[in-house]
């Protein structure tokens, strides 16, 4: 059984279908099964290098949203300035130098334990919660780019283009239909949390990796898979969770010895973990030091999942949080909510491979001792803009009710984050 049907009003002729060169591998068909393979051939690589106007046309879109973002936070700086009585705004990229992004930047610039430094240290900051993907790639740009802020913008710029044009190509893959690319990469784009694939945080270079990740592993190239999984494994921990379904669709899929060869490659993800794990060992003598961090400095220590839930809906509605604050744990409980229907839709769906993702996620984030960033996660539930997408070809106005009630929630979410505040 799909999980995403496209819509059906919609004419045969209106569903191209890419015609399979010869030697090129394909997707799942219905109820996950495999459609016939060959082996693959260098000339479909180099094809997947290639844009076509559909992949043009979603790049022209992530280029306009960038361009509307950008001017929302050249205006934050002269509405909503730090210091209501100054004469002059900030700088032009201060709105993007907030939470997160702090943390990014001294590891990139000063590493996890400058001097010596560490957790038993007075005020450590617990840097070491981290992952180092995107801290070492941010100091690479650096040298050629000599402002901090300005290199950890560049590199979302790049790598949220080439995540969207990664989920279009997963959407049409999925749904043969010609604007599925487009409508799956718009609901990302203009998503409540869309303004973290713009700043210096992870989710679009996550996506940039993750989500050709998962292409490939559609199109059985599993070496490729495994390596931008663990690329990706570098950048989150969420990373694993990829590799885990992966993994998955892997056994559900491969058929042939020639196939199960290919099973050594799906252990490659677990390496980065590993070796950063071992890094924070020789430093702190603790193997759970990345673990510890994240206790210390934002108290995900495990609960049970309804206890998690019932201090969320305490922190939202018994008005013993600051408004603001109250605001983002309602917000927690809606992504959570949304979350668990959508896994609910996947096991239906009987799309083992992105329930496991998504289950995995919902777990991590769902068992510690109130709900936080799960608004932010949504950026990286890829099955999510599918359904979305899916829904809207069989319903055609909901893209319009989506972006008419969305537009409200992702520019409060914009300025919030812009000024200062905590957005998840």
């Amino acid at each position: 059984m799909p999980l995403f049907i496209p819509s059906s009003a919609a004419r045969p002729s209106e569903r191209p279908i890419a015609p399979v060169q010869p030697g090129a591998e394909t997707g799942t068909g219905t109820d996950n099964k495999p459609l016939p393979l060959t082996r693959p051939s260098p000339r479909s690589g180099r094809a997947a290098l290639r844009l076509s106007p559909a992949d043009r046309e979603v790049l022209w879109l992530y280029l306009l949203t960038r361009l509307a973002l950008w001017i929302t936070a050249y205006c934050a700086r002269w509405l909503f300035p730090q210091n209501p009585d100054a004469h002059a705004p900030d700088s032009v990229l201060a709105p993007f130098q907030h939470w997160d992004w702090a943390h990014y930047m001294h590891i990139a610039r000063d590493g996890y334990f400058p001097g010596g430094a560490g957790p038993a240290l007075s005020g450590w900051d617990n840097r070491e919660a981290f992952f180092p993907g995107f801290p070492l790639l941010l100091r690479t740009v650096h040298l050629v780019v000599p402002h901090w802020t300005a290199a950890g913008l560049l590199i979302s710029l790049a790598a949220g283009a080439v995540a969207v044009l990664a989920l279009a190509r997963i959407a049409r893959l999925h749904l043969r239909h010609p604007s599925a690319g487009r409508r799956a990469a718009l609901f990302l784009l203009l998503s409540p949390c869309a303004v973290f694939l713009a700043v210096g945080y992870t989710e679009a270079l996550f996506l940039a990796l993750a989500l050709p990740a998962w292409l490939a592993a559609q199109r059985r190239h599993w070496p490729l898979a495994a390596t931008l999984t663990a690329l990706a494994a570098t950048v989150r921990v969420t990373g694993l969770f990829l590799a885990a379904a992966i993994a998955l669709h892997f056994l559900l899929t491969a058929r042939t010895h020639r196939r199960r060869r290919a099973l050594p490659w799906l252990a490659l993800p677990a390496l980065p973990a590993a070796l950063y794990s071992w890094y924070l060992h020789a430093h702190t003598g603790d193997w759970m030091a990345w673990q510890h961090a994240q206790e210390r400095g934002w108290h995900r220590t495990f609960h049970a999942p309804w206890e998690a839930w019932s201090r969320t809906w305490e922190a939202a509605f018994s008005h013993t949080q600051a408004l603001g604050y109250a605001g983002m744990f309602q917000a927690e409980l809606l992504a959570m909510t949304a979350g668990l229907l959508l896994l609910a839709l996947l096991l239906y769906r009987r799309r083992w491979p992105e329930a496991l993702y998504l289950a995995l996620n919902l777990w991590a984030l769902g068992t510690s001792y109130w709900y936080m960033s799960i608004p932010r996660a949504t950026l990286v539930w890829w099955p999510l803009w599918i359904a979305l997408t899916a829904w809207s070809l069989r319903r055609p106005r909901l893209t319009t009710i989506c972006l008419c009630l969305g537009a409200p929630l992702t520019t409060v979410v914009t300025l919030t984050f812009l000024t200062g505040r905590w957005a998840g």
